[in-house]
């Protein structure tokens, strides 16, 4: 009787820093960012005005934070894509190796453990104007292109640095689901005269649709909390091409020190995220229920 007496305690014991890290560093400060929506606040004054919605209709109505939705989606539609084909190839070609896999695992997943401070600032060395390749362009060519001054160019070079430090770490979970599949399904395959491609449409992406799933809606949660790159070498610019909406939160909370207003964008964002989360589950579970994976 003591003994089960004792488990329940046990039990809190074992969880119980988890469930202190989430009420310190979650729960609290998602009560006091809904303290501050409603309230006109510079971070310094012990006054705080109640506004009511006001934060809440700027914030619908500005410029800034339609450009931080449109930003956002911008780099989903070109960062999710290519993140899921490139981690894909490299799990096909990890797991083609005959040996050697574990080493190739352990490499993909150090870009994900790299500061992005410190990858940012090694790429600004790489494209400054003064480095080795803008002065091969300029002598073959005459001339070198303003990476961070061209919108275009400026997202993509943020969005090359996010797909490398990404790419490594989900194709360890595509390699996972293909480890996970039985050798027997495709040597039924080759005795019934199927292709190579064919397998590939046919078991390998069926059966790694666990897996899709979930890199999928991992990376389109990244794609609202991009901070650190456009921060480090954009500052949001140019011309707003790279104004996200954590860089939108930051400006206008610790920059403007409109702190109601910005955790009302953070909230903003949070909505955003969960809708467009949401809608892509219900996408890949169409696909999945359509390839026999029950949907619950």
């Amino acid at each position: 009787m003591s003994v089960a007496r004792g488990k329940p305690v046990h039990g809190w014991l074992l969880t119980s820093p988890y469930i202190v890290h989430t009420i310190a560093f979650f729960i609290l400060p998602a009560l006091w960012s809904l303290a501050l929506i409603v309230s006109r606040w510079n971070l310094i004054s012990p006054q705080r005005d109640f506004v009511g919605i006001g934060n809440l209709r700027e914030a619908i109505t500005s410029p800034r934070v339609w450009n931080a939705l449109l930003v956002s989606y911008r780099f989903l539609a070109i960062i999710v894509p290519t993140v899921m084909i490139g981690s894909l190839i490299l799990a096909l070609i990890t797991n083609a190796l005959p040996y050697g896999k574990s080493l190739f695992a352990v490499g993909y997943f150090l870009p994900y453990l790299s500061s992005g401070v410190a990858v940012s600032v090694v790429v600004r060395g790489l494209i400054g104007f003064s480095s080795p390749i803008n002065v091969f362009l300029r002598r073959t060519t005459g001339s070198s292109p303003n990476w961070l001054g061209d919108p275009t160019l400026a997202t993509i070079v943020i969005s090359g640095m996010i797909v490398w430090k990404l790419a490594g770490c989900y194709a360890l979970i595509f390699l996972a689901g293909l480890q996970g599949i039985p050798r027997q399904v495709y040597e039924a395959a080759q005795i019934d005269g199927a292709s190579s491609w064919r397998q590939l449409w046919s078991i390998t992406l069926p059966m790694l649709y666990p897996s899709m799933y979930t890199v999928l809606i991992l990376a389109v949660g990244i794609m609202f909390a991009i901070f650190t790159e456009p921060y480090t070498l954009t500052a949001g610019g140019p011309q707003g091409a790279t104004q996200t909406w954590q860089l939108e939160i930051y400006y206008q909370a610790f920059e403007r020190f409109r702190a109601g207003y910005g955790s009302t964008v953070a909230l903003l964002n949070a909505v955003t995220t969960f809708l467009s989360i949401l809608i892509i589950r219900r996408i890949m579970e169409a696909i999945g229920s359509r390839w026999g994976y029950e949907v619950t």
